[in-house]
């Protein structure tokens, strides 16, 4: 904790006053403070405090709560609230609104320590949201509210059950500048015969004018400029600085010395300055939130990556996007394929796993009937699902970002950022009192005044802090309409820093589609081709889709069971034979180590080896240009789960010793953390079947994916297939980005050095800076935003 006053408040900060709560020699400001510091030290979750001084917000009320929260005992409130429930496993999303700093993140997202009821916690700060996953049977939505509400995290429930867009504050800064610019309109009319007529009007009619303007700018000062003075009043009650801290200071100086003028020495004031300034200042903000709008990075609807899915159309199976998917439509769900909308189970055993939603990996079992919630994953054979709501891709999207499964560096550039705009407003004050003196020594206090103003209004950190959000926002979005999809724009930056990319083979280098199958060994019969072909459509891995391929014809029955094992094969009964395929070791629990010159897949009948599967690999369209591209610039690794039979080939472009062969999933993972030790920093790239654990381990996990339904959790980035070419590009254009934001912070810089400097000498208006400030922002971001945009296009 920083330093604090003697009788402050240990947890908010707040004067205890003369008669403080005591506690083990620590004082507090009530007893509902006392609750809460006992609750969080009981529960070892010191470094709440740790995290910002005083984090904690004033708890006047008991933490005894009655029956005021028993109706969310109510199953339909609590139908509104829950937005996800299986097997006693709950979602709900609150909004808190007293969010208000890093503390309350750290805290709301280490819940599972204060009851073992709630599984996990994400806090999206910016909206003041928590998404809480919680066991019903250790703690109901009503005793999950009560926890809350006894730490002082009060949710706001009927914000939480409202699905509207609240558009008030919009509509309030409208008023606010309307009103402003009316009084600005009639102040400046007041003012043009001072400014226009040759001789200075009478003192009864100047007094008049002086006066009218005066009562006009009143209502402009304390109701068009509030948000200024609460903004800066609240992060000043949080010992934060925020940049509405400096534009407070300029307004109330401007309407302390107009008060002084025109009510104690009958001058002119600066009503004028005043009005134009607050007016200029709202329009400029109504100005900039247009403007980011029209740039906005966001991804769209159709923007989102693009899972495809198999839709049975009129009995036949047609891979379609999920925009095309509509209600009713009957689609069909492969092992590890995502569920992508709300649906009913028709044929098949679900066995869906819902850790990309809840982070619970135990499988649910459903049958025929049951309801399936998007998000799910199939973990058992094939499954015919029906659609009975709409797709929403922004859910999925918002899944995949909110993956708190395993934690990746921070970005640096943006801590850069943040560091610079804590201190900048500090400096800017500091600069704008020097100048307020030294034009004030002078006895020049009309330019004093409009120097200290003038200063606090023109300098603005905002295009700093813009420039890494739209430069690598853009870069995403581009890289969207281009077929890689970017998490979110943290992995921009990453990759810039990559300088080591380890490869998988099969799957990734090579193309799965094009593959040539040859099956050595014993005739087998109508009804055993019919189990082999039904056993590996269930899988996605590409040496099964190639089997399934080879066998088109057969006719298909559902297996009565089926388990794929990642990295080594999978087995199941169909037609009353057990089947086994996939690797020698696996099959036959022997390892012929002679020399094979293709992926090898054998088969196992009622535990009798039958024979192999050769599968020749295909590889990707435009590999050799890509692997050449990147041996100049990276370290370049490859891991395979298959044999060594390509090793000679991948020789030109991998170093002997940078091949390794035979790798189970583990062995990926393993290898991955000990170049990371090394100091390398790895991009990863697999298929997302059986590299999970790689690329979870990795700093940037890229997925590649031939029918994108091929999609993992645990990747930074998707990238279709028949971009794989382009892949050094992308890289590359990353750096590109990289330039681009330190030439926006660069330009950010020479702007407030040249603004601050003009307006110090006293030959800028507050009016004049109040325009400067929101053009600055939006220039530097409007730079950022076309430039990304031109690089696209030359470069990709």
């Amino acid at each position: 904790m920083g330093k604090q006053n003697e009788n402050s408040c240990i947890h908010c900060g707040a004067d205890c006053g003369k008669n403080p709560v005591v506690w083990n020699n620590l004082k507090f400001c009530c007893n509902g403070c006392l609750t809460v510091y006992q609750l969080l030290n009981e529960n070892k979750l010191y470094n709440y405090y740790k995290l910002d001084e005083t984090p904690g917000i004033k708890v006047e009320a008991t933490t005894e709560f009655g029956n005021k929260y028993a109706f969310l005992d109510n199953e339909e409130v609590k139908a509104k609230l829950i937005s996800f429930t299986e097997n006693d496993i709950s979602k709900v999303k609150f909004y808190i609104p007293v969010i208000h700093c890093a503390s309350c993140i750290w805290l709301l997202e280490h819940l599972q320590k204060l009851h073992s009821g709630i599984k996990h916690s994400f806090v999206n700060f910016t909206r003041k949201e928590v998404d809480i996953t919680f066991d019903e049977t250790k703690i109901s939505l009503r005793q999950l509210v009560e926890l809350l509400s006894s730490i002082h995290y009060i949710p706001d429930l009927s914000q939480s059950l409202s699905d509207k867009t609240d558009d008030k504050s919009y509509k309030k800064l409208l008023y606010k500048i309307g009103v402003a610019g009316f009084v600005f309109i009639n102040v400046m009319t007041y003012s043009l015969p001072a400014y226009f007529n040759g001789e200075p009007l009478s003192d009864k009619l100047q007094s008049l004018f002086s006066i009218l303007s005066y009562i006009l700018v009143i209502p402009v000062t304390f109701y068009s400029g509030s948000d200024y003075y609460i903004s800066a009043f609240k992060n000043l009650i949080k010992k934060n600085i925020n940049i509405d801290l400096p534009i407070a200071l300029g307004i109330i100086v401007l309407f302390l010395v107009t008060s002084y003028e025109v009510l104690f020495t009958g001058g002119p004031g600066y009503s004028d300055s005043l009005s134009g300034l607050i007016f200029f200042l709202l329009v400029g903000k109504w100005y900039q939130s247009k403007t980011y709008e029209a740039l906005s990075f966001d991804r769209n609807y159709k923007s989102y990556f693009p899972i495809a899915v198999t839709k049975i159309n009129k009995q036949i199976e047609e891979s379609i996007l999920l925009e095309k998917i509509e209600v009713d439509d009957e689609l069909i769900i492969r092992n590890k394929e995502l569920i992508p909308a709300d649906s009913e189970l028709m044929e098949g055993d679900g066995q869906i796993d819902y850790s990309f939603v809840t982070g619970e990996s135990s499988p649910v079992v459903k049958n025929i009937g049951d309801f399936i919630y998007a998000g799910g994953r199939q973990m058992g054979g094939i499954i015919k699902i029906k659609v009975k709501k709409e797709v929403n891709q922004s859910h999925l999207t918002k899944l995949w970002n909110q993956d708190k499964s395993y934690d990746k560096p921070t970005d640096s550039l943006k801590s850069l950022s943040d560091r610079i705009s804590k201190y900048f407003t500090l400096i800017v004050i500091v600069i704008a009192t020097i100048g307020f003196t030294y034009w004030m020594l002078k006895g020049e206090t009309h330019t004093a005044i409009f120097v200290f103003t003038a200063v606090l209004i023109v300098a603005c950190p905002c295009a700093l802090a813009l420039s890494i959000p739209f430069t690598f926002g853009n870069t995403m979005r581009i890289f969207g309409k281009n077929g890689l999809y970017i998490k979110n724009t943290d992995v921009i930056e990453k990759l810039s820093h990559i300088n080591t990319i380890v490869f998988d083979k099969t799957g990734t280098l090579t193309q799965p589609n094009k593959n040539k199958v040859v099956f050595s060994g014993d005739k087998l019969a109508e009804n055993e081709t019919e189990a082999i072909f039904s056993l590996a459509r269930q899988s996605t891995h590409p040496l099964s889709a190639a089997i399934s391929q080879y066998f088109e014809k057969s006719h298909y029955v559902a297996p009565d069971h089926f388990v794929e094992v990642a990295g080594r094969g999978m087995f199941g009964k169909v037609n009353q034979l057990n089947i086994k395929l996939g690797s020698e070791e696996y099959v036959s629990n022997q390892n012929d180590l002679k020399e094979q010159k293709s992926s090898v897949v054998y088969v196992s009948i009622d535990n009798q080896v039958r024979g192999f599967f050769t599968v020749s690999n295909q590889y990707r369209e435009g590999v050799k240009g890509v692997l050449e591209m990147l041996k100049a610039n990276f370290q370049l690794f490859l891991i395979s789960g298959d044999n060594d039979a390509e090793a000679k080939h991948l020789s030109t472009y991998f170093d002997s010793k940078h091949m390794l062969f035979n790798q189970k999933p583990g062995d990926k993972a393993d290898f991955i953390k000990i170049l990371q030790n090394r100091g390398n920093t790895i991009l990863m790239t697999g298929d997302g079947l059986n590299d999970a654990g790689a690329l979870m381990q990795s700093d940037v996990a890229l997925t590649i994916a031939d029918k994108v339904y091929h999609f993992s959790p645990a990747s930074d980035a998707v990238l279709e297939a028949g971009q794989f070419n382009r892949l050094a590009n992308f890289i590359r254009f990353t750096k590109t980005s990289l330039n681009i934001v330190k030439l926006s912070f660069t330009i950010s810089f020479f702007y407030n050095i040249i603004g601050i400097a003009f307006a110090i000498t006293g030959n800028l208006s507050p009016v004049v800076a109040a325009i400067l400030m929101p053009i600055s922002s939006v220039s530097v971001v409007a730079f950022a935003t076309f430039v990304t945009r031109l690089a696209g296009k030359i470069k990709l």
